[in-house]
């Protein structure tokens, strides 16, 4: 090729590159702009890439968590952050009202969200509600129950809170480190329904039933440590979880279950409030939406982190198509034998809460007495 073809060809090649930037401008201006940061208070796994890369590359966010493990973890969080710190605070229901009393959280708008889906026992959930007033909406839930190694423990065995007292796991039992789960089962246990709801003699006998539990028990974990430790076989049972726990095990080839027990199961939920002071009050209701949504239904049921149950009917019929196995194991099909609703209706779970009549210092500060006993 002659100098003077290749100096033509290339002054072709850029005169088409500059007509095509000059062409795109809107196109190129769109990529160069930085994605709107959303930051996310919530459990481990609420801002991983299974749950939000597909809404981020779509919406052009960047989500930024701040992981907790327990409400009480998350009070104190928020309680040591400036205000509007968080645009997005994902919590378990209980503790919703207390953030709404703090002025941690706004009022949201009802209209906004497909609350016609979801099965009537959550349409009005507990604690998300004031009068007509919306503070948090909930994406997805689980049942806390009896964990056990099935080596260890028939599941006729595990059928009862009782199996935590059985020789076979002397040493081996494990608390998952957080107050309300554990002593909500021991409520359950002694005969409390509601099991937060007690008066002083029967937390006396929480206390006391408890306590008896102590030359059982081989550690309090934190979520990393409640994997870990069932995992391995370091605990054969475990106070205070469920299948967001086991069901990842179960799938990694682990041999472990939960029950729901006799005396009865504890629903954890979690919902999405928006925080005081935020200015993104458009993508943060496009997200919940997003996730209270088919796509989004799918990916939490099935969150990498720990499983979760859909409030909606969507959620249900679209696990059902998209994972049937999975479906079938969580009991998400009408009438299976685990269909949570049907747990509910037939008064098998209680939602989880904080004390009535003690304090939430009370049962904190027992906790803290019965680990160091």
């Amino acid at each position: 090729m002659t100098d003077s073809r290749l100096h033509l060809t290339r002054r072709r090649l850029l005169q088409g590159a500059a007509t095509t930037l000059l062409a795109t401008p809107m196109l190129n201006r769109a990529w160069a702009q930085e994605p709107t940061v959303i930051n996310m208070l919530a459990w481990y796994g609420h801002a991983e890439p299974d749950i939000v890369a597909a809404f981020e590359a779509a919406n052009n966010v960047k989500f930024v968590p701040k992981y907790y493990a327990g409400g009480d973890n998350m009070l104190a969080l928020i309680s040591q952050s400036p205000p509007g710190t968080y645009d997005l605070i994902l919590s378990d229901a209980e503790f919703v009202q207390q953030l709404n009393a703090a002025g941690y959280i706004e009022q949201m708008d009802a209209s906004l969200y497909p609350f016609d889906d979801f099965f009537p026992e959550f349409q009005k959930f507990p604690g998300h509600w004031t009068d007509d007033t919306l503070w948090s909406v909930m994406v997805r839930y689980g049942l806390l129950g009896v964990s056990y190694n099935t080596d260890a423990l028939t599941r006729e065995e595990a059928m009862s809170y009782n199996c935590f007292w059985n020789p076979k796991v002397t040493g081996k039992v494990g608390h998952f480190d957080w107050h309300l789960p554990s002593l909500g089962q021991m409520s359950l246990l002694t005969g409390n329904k509601p099991p937060f709801d007690i008066d002083e003699a029967a937390w006396s006998a929480v206390q006391e039933k408890t306590l008896s539990l102590k030359p059982q028990v081989g550690g309090y974990f934190d979520y990393g440590g409640t994997f870990s430790s069932l995992k391995n076989g370091e605990m054969l049972a475990m106070v205070g979880i469920g299948d967001w726990i086991t069901g990842v095990l179960e799938k990694d080839g682990a041999k472990v279950a939960s029950v729901i027990p006799e005396e009865g199961g504890i629903q954890w939920t979690e919902s999405y409030s928006i925080g005081v002071g935020t200015s993104k009050h458009e993508i943060i209701n496009k997200f919940i939406t997003y996730m209270l949504g088919a796509e989004g239904q799918v990916k939490s049921i099935q969150m990498a982190a720990y499983p979760g149950l859909s409030p909606t009917k969507t959620g249900w019929k679209a696990i059902q198509a998209a994972n049937p196995e999975e479906a079938k194991r969580s009991g998400l099909i009408e009438g299976a034998d685990n269909d949570p609703i049907k747990l509910l209706r037939e008064g098998r779970i209680f939602f989880r809460d904080t004390p009535k009549q003690q304090s939430l210092e009370d049962w904190n500060d027992f906790w803290s007495d019965y680990k160091s006993a």
